[in-house]
């Protein structure tokens, strides 16, 4: 299911957004950086990250999404089931959220929405 999920991110963002996902680290060819056409700002990012580097129980690993947010409004946001403070990202702008199912998908859609507009030229 999580693998199913994340290609359908992947290939929503990919049409809404007119972008290719690229991956720029050998080391994490599952790692995918969304960026702008014209100021190659980073709007999101879909890694495979082990449960504990989250804070969370196991060492399984999921897929996460890394979008920027309000610094106004993303304390509301990382109080939801399923969103985290940033990994490996500024926790104030930046919020992880997981590709689990527990985050619905209109709310991933609206977080996108907001890093989209707020790296923008």
């Amino acid at each position: 299911m999580a693998k199913s999920f994340r290609n359908n991110l992947i290939n929503l963002i990919s049409k809404k957004y007119k972008v290719i996902g690229d991956t720029p680290w050998a080391k994490y060819p599952e790692f995918i950086v969304f960026r702008h056409p014209d100021n190659r700002k980073w709007f999101g990012l879909i890694m495979s990250i082990q449960r504990d580097k989250l804070g969370m129980m196991g060492t399984d690993t999921i897929d996460v999404l890394n979008v920027k947010t309000d610094s106004v409004i993303i304390g509301g946001f990382i109080k939801q089931p399923g969103i985290l403070p940033a990994y490996h990202m500024n926790k104030s702008n930046w919020a992880t959220v997981l590709l689990d199912g527990t985050v619905p998908l209109k709310d991933i859609e609206f977080l996108l929405n907001v890093s989209f507009e707020l790296t923008k030229k």
